[in-house]
Parts: structure tokens; sequence; C-alpha cells
């Protein structure tokens, strides 16, 4: 048989490369980047020694234990527990919403139960059918609550007014009534000691894999492989035949420091007043080390334009009649498989990444 390309060598590709070779296929993975592990790339900062999360911040977490040890196989995971702060009205408090934020904006010390009654006093009732984002967080929780924590950073976030954004997105209460302050509810959660780069290469290192790095795909390459795993934009794809699929970029703005700058790894900024939507302090990341200095990136989100390096794809159906477009485009192409953030244009976090790659594998393996 014909060797496999995989085209991406982010932690799907990746996770496609290292399946199909152990499964006894020659593979080929390129990536036209100069290092692997995609957006989840990290590295040594060589001023601070700080290992840095290049493209925002990575922690790993799921509830899926095959997944979990799949990820262990190829570097050790330290734990680690999420907990981020927000700023908002010149005060800091803790995210997700819970029982500690709900008591300090509004000066109270509520039990459980009392919070849980005092909330849904807030909601406004007279929104019985939520036609936008503004309305249902107004319907949920009122609009103390919302302007504090979601209307500035949610405009920030979409370079879009939320009440046209639409109401799904808000699908349930985003309050704890308990003082949880652990960012995600998965049983496993950690970061690779090494950090993601270490970890894809580890996953890379087989006999059956070969890597170049710093090669683009070119279409005429798909003749010379029994099937093609792209992971790139599909829009890219196709030459963007219907058009750019929209999707919202970053910029960093990174400094360094003497200390400690916020005492946290993750510090939102819930108002219109700061550009930014969060500050990152990389070190305390990597809490089993010391540094004298600190390095810490501002993120601020902005419509991604030609030559930006894609993060959030913009899923809201007003926005997308390209899409349908570029999916039957897809269904129509023969020996590839999409895959991956961008080859299904849609949001993934690293264990869905994983969980597709290993089934879209075994599938392509059952198939042959």
């Amino acid at each position: 048989m014909k060797p496999i390309l995989v085209v991406g060598a982010g932690l799907t590709g990746a996770v496609l490369a290292r399946s199909l070779a152990e499964a006894g296929l020659q593979v080929d993975i390129i990536d036209e980047r100069g290092h692997a592990a995609g957006n989840c790339h990290s590295e040594a900062d060589p001023e601070t020694g700080v290992m840095v999360h290049l493209h925002g911040p990575h922690v790993f977490h799921t509830a899926r234990e095959h997944i979990w040890r799949f990820v262990n196989r190829f570097g050790a995971f330290r734990p680690y527990i999420l907990r981020v702060k927000t700023t908002a009205l010149g005060r800091v408090f803790s995210l997700p919403l819970n029982l500690s934020t709900v008591n300090q904006l509004f000066g109270q010390n509520f039990r459980p139960a009392e919070a849980e009654s005092f909330v849904k006093s807030l909601a406004d009732k007279s929104i019985t059918a939520p036609a936008n984002f503004e309305e249902q967080a107004l319907a949920l929780m009122g609009e103390k609550l919302y302007f504090t924590f979601f209307h500035g950073y949610t405009k920030k976030q979409w370079g879009r007014e939320p009440k046209e954004l639409p109401a799904g997105i808000l699908r349930r209460l985003p309050v704890r009534f308990s003082y949880d302050d652990n960012y995600f509810d998965h049983q496993y959660q950690g970061l690779p000691e090494g950090g993601y780069t270490r970890l894809v290469e580890n996953m890379l290192d087989h006999p059956g894999v070969s890597l170049r790095l710093g090669q683009a795909y070119d279409r005429g390459m798909k003749g010379g492989f029994g099937q093609v795993f792209y992971t790139g934009s599909l829009d890219r794809y196709f030459e963007y035949q219907y058009g750019r699929l929209p999707y919202r970029t970053l910029d960093f703005e990174w400094f360094t420091e003497a200390g400690d700058h916020q005492g946290c790894a993750v510090m939102n900024y819930a108002g219109l007043e700061a550009p930014h939507t969060r500050v990152i302090e990389h070190k305390h990341f990597t809490y089993w080390e010391k540094f004298e200095r600190t390095v810490c990136s501002r993120e601020l989100p902005r419509e991604c334009l030609e030559g930006d390096i894609p993060y959030y794809p913009v899923r809201f159906a007003a926005e997308n009649p390209r899409l349908e477009q570029y999916l039957e485009l897809a269904r129509a192409e023969k020996n590839i498989t999409f895959a991956g953030r961008l080859g299904t244009f849609r949001y993934l976090d690293m264990d869905q990444a994983i969980g597709e790659a290993l089934a879209a594998a075994e599938l392509f393996l059952r198939g042959r």
C-alpha cells in the first residue's frame, strides 16, 4: 500500500500518525511551521527560562480514561488544577462564577441554597423566549451578573455585540452554588512536564513516521499517497473558492518583569476599559519550578485576516453561508479525510481532538 500523508503536526495530526504507524503503515507527516505541536507549541523563554505557551494557555483535561492513558504514554504529566481569576469593577473575582463570586459581588454571606434563590430572583422574567445571547443571559442571571462578567468579555472575544450572538451559546446558568473554583470539572487534569512540543515529538518518534517540518501541502502531493489526512484550514485546502471562513485570531503583547506579576496563571479582564481579554503569567503553569523573573502575555482578539493564525472558528449560522459549500466539496473528495479544529471548522478541546483522531484512524484501518 502507498504511504499515508498527514498534513499538520499538531495534536490531531500527531495522534493520527502515531495510531496509523502502530498499525504497521508508513506515515509521512508534514507541517509548514518549523516546529511540531501546532498551536499547543511551548518552549522555554530565552530570557527567563519560563516554559511559555506561545499561542495561549493549554491545560489538558478529560473525563475519558483511555485518552488520559494515551497521552501519558508520551510524557509524564504533573497534576494541575486551573483556577482562573477575573478583574471587574476594579476588583478581582473567582471564576467560574461560584458562591464566592456571588457573595463578594453582592456583599453577602449566602449559603448555597440562599445564593441560588437570590440569583434566580435577579433573572429578567419578562424574557420568555430569548432571541440572542444577551437576552438569554438576562433571563438566567439578571443585569448585575451579566454586565459585570459577561457583556464586555463576550464583546471583546467575538468582536460583536452580544445581542448579535445566538442565545444557544449560553445553554444553562453559568454559576456554581459552591466554593468550587476548579475551572474544569473533568477527573483527569494536568500539564506535560516537558511541555506540549516535547510530548508531540515523543508521539511522532516511531520508525513508521517520517516528519518533515517547513513543508507546506500542495494538492499535487495527493497522488503519491494512499490516503491523506488533512488538518489544515478547510477553506484553504480549496483555495478559498467560496471566500474565507470566519475566524477570530489573537494578538499577543509579551512582557517580562521581576518577581510575580498577578499571582495566578490566568487573569481575565471582564470590562471594556481593558482592550485585552486576559493576561497569562506562564510561570504559574510550572509550579514545580522557581524563577526570579516572570513572563506574561496579554491576549487581544480580532478578526482573522490573510496571513493570520486562525484560532476560534466563528460558527454562528448567520455568518457561515459558505460553510456548507465547503463541506459539500469535502464530501466529494476521494481518499482524503478532513480532521481537527481547522479541517472540520469546529472548536475542539485537546481531548476531543485526540478522541476524534483516534476514531478516524480506527475507522480508516477497519475499512482497508
